[in-house]
């Protein structure tokens, strides 16, 4: 039931838009944290090509890659498909940023690095330990 004078829709908040592409978002926000397009394949566990591919808009990620990218560049998964919500600012100490993303890259790299040489010790171990029982 209308009143007269009364208004009986509900007011939707206003949400503006991206209109950029997918690829185009997921260039903006890997600029905006300083990656290269071989950092951010490295830090998703992909080939860079398949990476670069979504960034030409030639292909689009599935869902499970689309939210590990969100988390990657610290973005909302729907800013990324639809342009809904915040986009990524560049800092304004953006050269500070990148030198501290290299190095925690760095340290990423040494510990996988470590992981593999605990690997081989172990397997080394093993193989030594079984040779003196025989």
């Amino acid at each position: 039931m209308t009143f007269s004078g009364e208004s009986n829709t509900i007011p939707f908040p206003v949400m503006r838009t991206d209109s950029d592409t997918l690829g185009g978002r997921i260039w903006r926000a890997r600029d905006a944290l300083g990656l290269t397009l071989a950092d951010l394949a490295a830090r998703l566990g992909l080939p860079e090509e398949t990476v670069g591919e979504w960034e030409c808009d030639r292909a689009e990620p599935r869902a499970d890659a689309l939210a590990r990218l969100a988390g990657v560049l610290s973005v909302a998964p729907s800013w990324l498909v639809a342009g809904i919500g915040g986009a990524p600012s560049l800092l304004p100490d953006g050269d500070e940023m990148r030198l501290v993303h290299r190095h925690l890259d760095a340290v990423r790299r040494l510990h996988e690095e470590t992981g593999e040489a605990i690997a081989a010790l172990e397997a080394e171990i093993a193989r030594l330990a079984g040779r003196s029982r025989g």
